[in-house]
């Protein structure tokens, strides 16, 4: 059996770690060159960046998401050694050899015409399948990554057919390697629907209910559930994991797509012999879907759930730390990047994290719980946003600003008219 660490047990009350939560000393001690004692409020704090979720502490909250990023030791080792707050490795089954990759296996969008190798790249597809390296070779680096990196937190990310047995073999042999903490893939929404895997657990209740009851009996780590988007109602199945004794949601994964056709060829992308298969979709495009999926998650957590016992991870197009704010802002605790990786390199972490203090003192946030959740109260329904600008309106009148009709409108105030309207 492998020894665990204390913040390595699951607990929905996990013990505060009193070295990380200890505040610095209030003063700087005096040099040999005489400097003046300096009080620490004389100064700017650095914001912190760093997280503690489900009882795991990370320096900062960026995580690599399950993908190639995470694919072999040497990517993971990385990560660490850049500065990524944890890592979450590709996922794995009990048997790769089913697992057969093809090439090519990426198209890119770009924000230009149909075919050109020019212009931003907004939009990527993958047709990729989980990892295709035998499970005792990816057991044996994630114990040797634990063992090089105790103090870093290191995420199996493990997908099995719709067998019981399966799933406890895979649970107690990946968590003998050590990992804080287990990233079950109900979300991947291609490749071996058939046998019951990805998104086919993910997109049907009955079935993750099911199946969560199995890997919640046997792990003995926190569980993040991978959400699918590729669904009507993603609060849904969430709802479903958190009640089935899952400690997190992770979403979104990609979603369903086909990438394009060439107009040229007339054959889709990616193109491999000619032909190709749906895949799916991920980069910039998906940021405002991925925030609209998290928000409908958050919200569900926030009134169903104590979100201070569940954590959320939020996935999706995060390019830049603004992009990460957003998430943090609709409640997530951490954000994951996987095709920021493979487009920017391991070093976008250091960006990342740059960004987001520059985001935390613009607003004078000195930890990520500062701002967590914070832009939650603002939405509502239409209809109540109906009510609150008749509101405003009859509280406008006497200064004339915004119309409350369409008969309202002249033609020598057109354009300071039209100012009155617009939010931003």
């Amino acid at each position: 059996m492998a020894s665990f660490n204390l913040t390595q047990f699951r607990t929905k009350n996990p013990i505060p770690n009193l070295a990380l939560n200890r505040s610095r000393t209030d003063l700087t001690r005096r040099s040999r060159l005489g400097f003046r004692l300096v009080a620490a409020s004389e100064a700017q704090a650095e914001p912190d960046l760093s997280v503690t979720v489900n009882g795991l502490h990370m320096p900062n909250p960026f995580v690599i998401g399950s993908g190639p990023p995470g694919t072999n030791y040497t990517v993971m080792k990385r990560a660490f050694d850049e500065g990524w707050g944890a890592v979450i490795a590709k996922t794995v089954s009990l048997d790769a050899e089913k697992v057969i990759n093809v090439t090519p296996r990426y198209a890119r969008l770009r924000a230009n015409s149909n075919g050109s190798a020019k212009g931003q790249i907004i939009g990527w597809e993958n047709i990729e399948l989980i990892s295709d390296r035998p499970l005792e070779t990816m057991l044996k680096e994630l114990k040797q990554l634990k063992e090089e990196y105790p103090d870093r937190i290191l995420i199996a990310s493990i997908m099995e057919e719709y067998d019981k047995a399966a799933w406890e073999e895979l649970i107690d042999r990946v968590e003998q390697t050590g990992v804080d903490a287990f990233e079950i893939n109900f979300s991947c929404p291609h490749g071996m629907p058939e046998r019951r895997m990805g998104a086919a657990v993910g997109q049907d209740c009955a079935l993750l209910e099911e199946v969560c009851g199995w890997i919640n009996a046997k792990a003995t780590i926190p569980v993040w559930a991978k959400m699918t988007p590729n669904i009507t109602d993603i609060s849904q199945p969430a709802r479903v994991a958190l009640k089935s004794g899952c400690e997190g949601i992770a979403a979104i994964n990609t979603i369903m797509s086909v990438m394009g056709i060439d107009l040229k060829t007339l054959r889709p992308e990616p193109c491999v012999e000619g032909y190709s298969t749906p895949g799916g979709y991920s980069s910039k495009a998906v940021h405002p879907i991925a925030l609209g999926k998290v928000l409908s998650i958050a919200k569900m957590m926030k009134a169903e759930f104590n979100d201070g016992d569940y954590s959320l991870s939020g996935i999706g197009g995060v390019e830049t730390g603004g992009d990460a704010a957003e998430f943090i802002l609709l409640g997530a605790n951490t954000v994951q990047v996987c095709t920021g990786v493979m487009m920017h390199g391991y070093g976008l972490v250091k960006k990342l994290c740059a960004e987001l203090k520059d985001f935390m003192k613009l607003h004078n946030f000195s930890s990520i719980e500062d701002f967590r959740g914070a832009s939650l109260p603002y939405f509502t329904t239409h209809t109540d946003l109906v009510r609150r600008q008749r509101e405003a309106i009859e509280q406008r009148k006497a200064v004339k600003k915004g119309l409350q009709s369409d008969k309202d409108w002249t033609g020598d105030g057109f354009v300071k008219e039209t100012e009155s309207m617009v939010s931003n």
